[in-house]
């Protein structure tokens, strides 16, 4: 009897029963897009920001407390580096896959031909590397500073032949110089005299703007530094830090052992930094703070603005529900009103109102849950150029919000069912 109650009733009202389907559906599918979006965004951000260039410095132990103590900036002032046989090993260590990119920079000075004192960086442009576990690495500043604007020429390419004996130069160096893509340099090192073509001519923005960059082999040789780097800039994947993560930046010796393994095993950009110290000898591996305290903000602000429009949307499915319900209520009154005059109780009655809403609702529950899951597809191709990983997690958050929603809909609806009065409906009143 309850089942052919309801089922008349979906009869009776099916174009109110559709219209509040599609009220929850509409808010479903939103609440399941922005949901799914928010647990896998951190991930597409990170990405993102990664062409912003390295969040992590790497330099000789030697050199950082000499900068730390003296203030001073950049420079190997103390002679000290890092060993370049060492750079495979970065990605051994734990959080080895969010090491997306890395690069070693070696300095040195040269003359022009002019009389000219020239600054020569070495660094890896599109490097293919062999790693210790087996597998190869493809990394260099032509992924890491992707925002350079190569004004003419090209980027250098490290894998042919006459690397060795080419160059990219900046803006600056080229204006100064009067050198164009194709011209050649002749660089007097400490060590060694090279000649080398210009390939490309590139704008940084920047003090790079007036270097010369080249090989890390080349570079060696000028200066007499064969198997030495000053420095090595990493792009991590990583986690925003939060008390633990500057806890353990502070001293790690200080952790628990439960906080050390959890601090440890997560990707905080100072665990990172702590096992990259671990591979590359007599090191420092130093957070670009900029970058990194910039992800956790950006990344704050996407899932607190995600957590409002699901918010909002839920609000406006619980007000068009609230309508909807009312207006049902309102046009079986006389219905209702001969069910109470021949013995229906209020929950009996109430328990058959909300029986059919939340049947509805299942109904258009489903239909927005896989609605929004195209939705989080289109916005994940659409922003971030990749799909977007449905949380297993989203599922009972979306079916437990929409039951919330439904009820906190229907209370308006069943505070006056329960205040109808058999004798007033029935008499028109």
């Amino acid at each position: 009897m309850f089942i052919r109650m309801i089922a008349k009733a979906f009869l009776r009202q099916w174009k109110k029963m559709a219209m509040i389907a599609l009220t929850i559906a509409l808010g479903a599918s939103l609440a399941t897009a922005m949901l799914s979006v928010m647990m896998d965004v951190e991930d597409k951000i990170n990405q993102e920001l990664k062409a912003y260039g390295a969040n992590i410095t790497v330099v000789p132990k030697n050199s950082s407390v000499i900068s730390e103590l003296y203030d001073v900036e950049d420079g190997n002032i103390t002679g000290s580096y890092l060993r370049e046989d060492e750079l495979g090993k970065i990605k051994t260590i734990f959080w080895a896959f969010n090491i997306i990119d890395y690069s070693p920079f070696i300095s040195t000075t040269a003359v022009l031909e002019n009389g000219d004192e020239a600054t020569v960086t070495g660094t890896w442009f599109n490097h293919h590397m062999d790693l210790p576990t087996g597998e190869t690495l493809d990394a260099g500043i032509a992924s890491l500073r992707s925002w350079w604007d190569i004004t003419e020429g090209e980027w250098l390419d490290e894998q042919s032949s006459m690397a060795e004996h080419e160059a990219m130069v900046g803006t600056a160096f080229a204006e100064k110089e009067g050198i164009s893509a194709g011209d050649e340099i002749t660089l007097d090192g400490d060590n060694e005299k090279l000649t080398v073509t210009v390939v490309g001519i590139f704008d940084a923005g920047g003090e790079e703007d007036d270097i010369i960059y080249v090989a890390v082999d080349t570079a060696q040789a000028l200066g007499g530094l064969e198997g030495n780097i000053d420095s090595i800039e990493v792009s991590a994947l990583t986690t925003p830090d939060n008390e633990l993560a500057e806890m353990a930046a502070k001293n790690p010796g200080a952790l628990s052992v439960s906080q050390y393994e959890t601090w440890y095993c997560t990707a905080y950009t100072s665990s990172v930094c702590y096992q990259i110290e671990e591979v590359i000898t007599d090191s420092v591996a130093n957070v670009v703070r900029q970058v990194a305290d910039s992800e956790g903000q950006i990344l704050e602000k996407m899932k607190l603005l995600m957590v409002l429009i699901t918010i909002l949307s839920l609000v406006g499915s619980a007000l068009g529900i609230c309508n909807l319900v009312t207006a049902s209520v309102m046009e079986r009154s006389q219905e209702i009103g001969l069910m109470k005059a021949v013995g229906a109780h209020n929950p009996a009655i109430t328990g058959l109102v909300l029986c059919e809403i939340l049947v509805t609702a299942v109904i258009g529950g489903v239909a927005g849950f896989f609605a929004g899951i195209g939705f989080a597809q289109i916005i994940g191709q659409s922003v971030f150029a990749s799909s977007i990983s449905l949380r297993p997690m989203v599922i009972p958050v979306v079916a437990v919000l929409i039951v919330i929603v439904t009820l906190i809909g229907c209370i308006p609806a069943i505070r006056m069912l329960l205040k109808l009065r058999p004798t007033e409906v029935l008499h028109g009143k």
